[in-house]
């Protein structure tokens, strides 16, 4: 009997010692990467390094957009749940007090999501609320480290330098754009630990990449007086919305670019989406009479017409296909100034039929009015025009005086930085750099200066943009006034508009203003638009620190204006 005893506990001590000898040659042999994964998991840790979003800034180096270190509140319903006091625990409360919750959808939170070791109960909250959260030593509760971002100058510059969303991904505007230039990547390094938690051993470490700032070439003493004044008006005149664009002449680099109404970037909080959207590159509108100097252009390039001839608008109307095109009274012969002075439909209908079509329609493309200004924005709308194989006289006509093309303010801006430019093209840009930008003439140099002169007297006491006056400057401008067209034809809505360059001497800065749907007895371009173009044109030139012009003799000769220009080159 002590012999079959004995014999069983052998055959049971080999039967363990067997199957844990085969346990062991199955884990080693046969799957021996589940031992090392689960050994991993005890000891080697992977660290992330915290990389902060590069910042935005304008061209004078103020900060415009920045990432700023904040606290996350985070909780481990395991952990939490582990303690046996966890309902009754009255610290509970209180943090669901300062995170301005319910306790019991706090509690619920937890409970609901019992089997994760990791839930966000506030992402990115302030200081204060982090510091309280902290002397509360809930268990399982903790803090992690992230960062959040900051507009310092607000619904000043909130369509250009646009936001990113709580991860830190860019969606609207330069943040949009250049998302990956700013974001960078976080260097990592694998370590193996031992039970206390030490560092014992470096297994791999990978460097990150250093996320990229951003300069922009806006100006941001110059966006706060634009984003002052665009607001004023539109508030002045109760229209639905306004744009403003301000460009250096000579680099074609945008200095300020503005929307109103706009919005808090900080606090997003219940914005209409539609007020995210940057209006001055993405809402197209008909240009009016500011497409009135392409005609005078376009005539004096091809040689119709010379710079002291004369147009002759009587009766004041006629008809081309059945439509009528009039001015408001008989102006008689009118020199080619004069028809930009008194924005005459006739002059400008004449001087474009004067020249073959095809002459005409091109200038359009020159100018840049078909294609994108540049500044390389998402959603940048290349406007609208119809590039047909017959265009009729009475379609030429409405093109003329700024019907039947739509474009938007920052290609408007293009077309008048062009003509200050004396006639050299050169795309629009909004990021500051080295590279030097692809430049076309596109018109001759004396063409671009005579019709400079011309516009001047727009700018004058008895003409259509005389509100636009800036003391102490010769400007030359241009107002628009158009009608939005609906289901049918056109409506009682307007757009008004006022381009233009200052000084006239040597062009400095081209300014736009777009004064969209005005309400009451104001409804024209040189009663909205023009005003408030000679506020931000008068504050531009005193910050860019230009001398005035108008001081003396008037009139500078185009041949001194010609000459500087040449020696500048």
């Amino acid at each position: 009997m002590n012999r079959w005893r004995f014999q069983f506990v052998i055959a049971c001590l080999v039967l363990v010692f067997g199957s844990v000898v085969t346990r062991a040659a199955y884990l080693q042999i046969i799957q021996p990467e589940r031992l090392i994964k689960e050994g991993d998991n005890r000891t080697v840790r992977v660290k992330k390094s915290s990389v902060q979003r590069g910042m935005i800034m304008d061209r004078n180096g103020n900060e415009l957009a920045v990432s700023v270190p904040v606290q996350t509140i985070w909780a481990d319903p395991k952990r939490v749940l582990e303690y046996p006091e966890f309902e009754t625990d009255v610290r509970w409360k209180a943090l669901a007090k300062v995170l301005q919750m319910s306790e019991q959808a706090l509690l619920a939170r937890i409970t609901n999501n019992h089997d994760k070791r990791f839930i966000y109960l506030k992402r990115k909250t302030n200081p204060v609320v982090a510091d309280y959260v902290q002397q509360l030593r809930i268990p399982g509760v903790r803090l992690r480290e992230e960062s959040k971002r900051y507009y310092p100058a607000g619904e000043i510059t909130a369509h250009v330098v646009g936001f990113t969303n709580i991860d830190g991904q860019g969606i609207e505007g330069i943040e949009l754009r250049h998302n990956e230039w700013m974001t960078g990547t976080p260097g990592k390094r694998k370590v193996i630990k031992d039970a206390k938690g030490r560092e014992i051993e470096i297994i791999e470490e990978q460097k990150g990449s250093e996320p990229q700032d951003i300069t922009l070439t806006i100006d941001q003493r110059i966006q706060s007086v634009v984003y002052q004044e665009l607001k004023k008006a539109v508030q002045t005149f109760e229209a639905a919305s306004g744009s403003a664009i301000v460009v250096d002449i000579e680099t074609a680099e945008v200095l300020a670019m503005v929307n109103s109404p706009s919005f808090n970037p900080n606090n997003r909080t219940n914005v209409p989406v539609h007020r995210f959207r940057n209006r001055a590159i993405t809402d197209t509108f008909e240009p009016g009479s500011t497409m009135k100097p392409l005609s005078v252009i376009n005539a004096l390039e091809y040689g119709s017409y010379g710079t002291l001839d004369l147009v002759d608008t009587s009766p004041g109307y006629m008809r081309l296909g059945g439509r009528r095109v009039s001015d408001p009274r008989n102006r008689g012969l009118l020199s080619l100034a004069d028809v930009l002075k008194y924005s005459s439909n006739m002059g400008s209908t004449k001087l474009a039929l004067s020249t073959p079509k095809e002459s005409f329609l091109g200038l359009f493309y020159d100018m840049g009015l078909v294609d994108s200004s540049g500044i390389d924005l998402v959603g940048e709308s290349t406007g609208l025009f119809n590039d047909r194989r017959r265009w009729s006289d009475s379609e030429i006509a409405s093109l003329s005086f700024g019907y039947g093309i739509s474009v938007t303010a920052a290609q408007l801006a293009r077309m008048y930085t062009t003509l200050g430019a004396g006639g050299i093209s050169r795309p629009l840009s909004i990021i500051k750099t080295d590279v030097e930008k692809p430049s076309e003439r596109i018109i001759s140099q004396d063409v671009a200066y005579n019709v400079l002169n011309m516009m001047e007297s727009v700018v004058s006491e008895d003409g259509s943009g005389k509100n636009a006056i800036v003391r102490g400057y010769r400007v030359a401008g241009k107002t628009g006034t158009s009608q939005k067209a609906t289901a049918g034809g056109y409506g009682h809505d307007y757009v008004n508009t006022f381009a233009g360059v200052g000084p006239v001497s040597d062009p400095k800065v081209a300014v736009v203003v777009v004064i969209n749907d005005p309400k009451g007895d104001y409804y024209y371009g040189g009663e909205t638009a023009a005003p408030t173009f000679g506020k931000i044109m008068q504050e531009t030139l005193r910050m860019l620190n230009v001398a005035p012009d108008a001081a003396g003799d008037k009139k500078i000769q185009l041949a001194d204006i010609r000459q500087k220009h040449e020696d500048v080159n």
